[in-house]
């Protein structure tokens, strides 16, 4: 992208979209590494995990704890909440039509797809995760992995700068950074807030259940699914975390008698996905925001 400058502006921003889609890849790896499953060493997973922070800009200790609270509560209904899983967390219709006219209002702007998938993804990932939000004073490690990544990164974009100047450095790194971050964002959010997607409350929520109908099986092209890790997958992962992305499609083929019953997602079907943010307990599914309009009083 570097040497495609001295071309074309157009050819480094047209080269952003294979550059993003190899971003996402390596963040699939660092999410394995989080895992423990990308490697069978504990220690090199977190070596590993820690470097690909370099190019995902994610902080490896940081963010390996909010995902684990995200396979802890996962579509419970009673375990929403947690920061981290905003991209994929909800309101039931009720909740929402007992909201005041304000409160409907901020909800509406909060989840609107625009500002979900489009403006959020590249400030958390670019600017929120050089914080250590929402990390216990305790957890003195994940700090330090922030501080530490956050320390890397301004060498290495210091050198940068130095050598191919500010300017150049911007339209290499920000758009492939801030591509990637809306796709990563749109794939982990599209597998648990689709419209098929099942939700419970705690007395209800079974493990395999939320696993097969509360995540979804999206059916990626093949190029798409090598991009993406297979993370499309998602059944299968929330069933079995410590199964490694390179692994994912052997099992799922391997055990049609439980994973058969996965909810399919097409690529259409994830294109459509983020218009739905509301859950509805009485018809079990989930519905666009447009649809609790009428009965609104404001």
């Amino acid at each position: 992208m570097y040497a495609s400058l001295t071309l074309s502006v157009w050819l480094t921003l047209l080269l952003a979209i294979p550059a993003s889609g190899l971003i996402v890849r390596i963040f699939m790896l660092q999410h394995d590494c989080g895992h423990g499953s990308l490697f069978r060493s504990r220690r090199m997973n977190s070596i590993v995990g820690a470097a690909c922070s370099l190019v995902t800009l994610t902080p490896f200790a940081y963010w390996r704890r909010l995902h684990a609270r995200h396979h802890a509560s996962w579509n419970n209904l009673d375990g929403r909440g947690v920061p981290a899983d905003f991209f994929s967390d909800c309101l039931t219709l009720a909740e929402y039509r007992g909201l005041g006219p304000m409160a409907r209002r901020v909800y509406r702007v909060t989840h609107h797809p625009a500002l979900v998938h489009l403006l959020l993804p590249p400030v958390v990932f670019i600017l929120l995760y050089r914080l250590p939000f929402d990390t216990p004073a305790i957890c003195r490690r994940e700090r330090l992995s922030v501080a530490l990544l956050d320390l890397s990164l301004v060498c290495v974009f210091a050198g940068l700068v130095a050598r191919m100047g500010w300017a150049d450095v911007a339209l290499v790194h920000l758009p492939a950074l801030a591509l990637a971050a809306i796709v990563g964002i749109w794939l982990f959010s599209v597998q648990h807030r689709f419209e098929d997607s099942q939700w419970a409350r705690t007395r209800d929520w079974k493990f395999e259940h939320a696993s097969l109908h509360g995540a979804s099986y999206l059916k990626l092209p093949r190029v798409l699914q090598w991009f993406s890790g297979n993370i499309g997958l998602h059944h299968v992962h929330h069933l079995r975390p410590g199964v490694p992305n390179y692994r994912l499609q052997a099992c799922h083929d391997a055990c049609g008698q439980v994973t058969d019953h996965a909810t399919i997602l097409t690529l259409g079907d994830a294109l459509r996905a983020p218009s739905y943010a509301l859950w509805d307990e009485v018809r079990c599914r989930m519905i666009p925001i447009a649809s609790a309009l009428p009965v609104e009083s404001d």
